[in-house]
């Protein structure tokens, strides 16, 4: 498993100094050895394909009683090596359920909203994803305008790993109001709320097969 590194970066090394030599017992250029470049193919761990994936389904935990949050996610992204942080390419799809009990003598609410996955990224225990809506559901209509414009949202995770790593968690960031610019691609609010019931299998950046 790899850990966020910067990208790649290529480096020029400039000459410094310019060699004076006197004109005694110099080789001339013609006659110096010519030097045969090294073809040989070098095997680079940066130029190596990876993969990442995010699975599984949980319910959220929220401060009002009664509320049932769940998120599902199918996520998977390629990497062109290990220091690229954000993906070649990002496929797969999530959910956002939302059941509302009943108050006030209306029956409970519920809603939900089916994303295609733009983009995922991870990082050890922590995954980000991102995708636009692309059908809704449930009785109360909430996201028929999010739908309508095809909203960005965004979820972190943090996939507990065993006994010391504490709960797992989510982050969701919501949607975006009319006219305000979509949420960017890969970007999550804080994985701040506990899992309380399910959970999720990360994979980090592995070799591709």
């Amino acid at each position: 498993m790899s850990r966020f590194k910067s990208p790649n970066r290529a480096v020029t090394f400039l000459a410094a100094n310019a060699v004076m030599a006197t004109t005694a017992g110099i080789a001339s250029a013609a006659t110096a050895p010519a030097v045969t470049p090294d073809t040989t193919p070098r095997a680079s761990a940066s130029s190596a394909a990876l993969t990442s994936s995010l699975k599984g389904w949980g319910r959220m935990d929220y401060p009002d009683a009664g509320h049932d949050i769940q998120i599902t996610v199918d996520a998977h992204a390629t990497f062109k090596g290990i220091g690229w942080t954000k993906p070649d390419k990002a496929w797969g799809s999530f959910r956002i359920y939302h059941r509302m009990p009943a108050a006030s003598g209306e029956p409970e609410k519920v809603n939900w909203g089916d994303f295609k996955v733009d983009c995922l990224t991870s990082g050890g225990p922590t995954a980000t994803v991102t995708g636009r809506l692309v059908r809704t559901g449930g009785n109360v209509g909430a996201w028929d305008d999010y739908l309508k414009r095809h909203v960005r949202m965004g979820i972190s995770f943090y996939v507990g790993e065993g006994a010391g790593s504490g709960p797992s968690r989510i982050g969701l960031s919501g949607g975006t109001a009319a006219g305000e610019p979509l949420l960017s691609k890969c970007m999550a609010p804080a994985a701040d709320s506990k899992v309380i019931q399910g959970g999720y299998d990360l994979t980090d950046r592995a070799p591709a097969r």
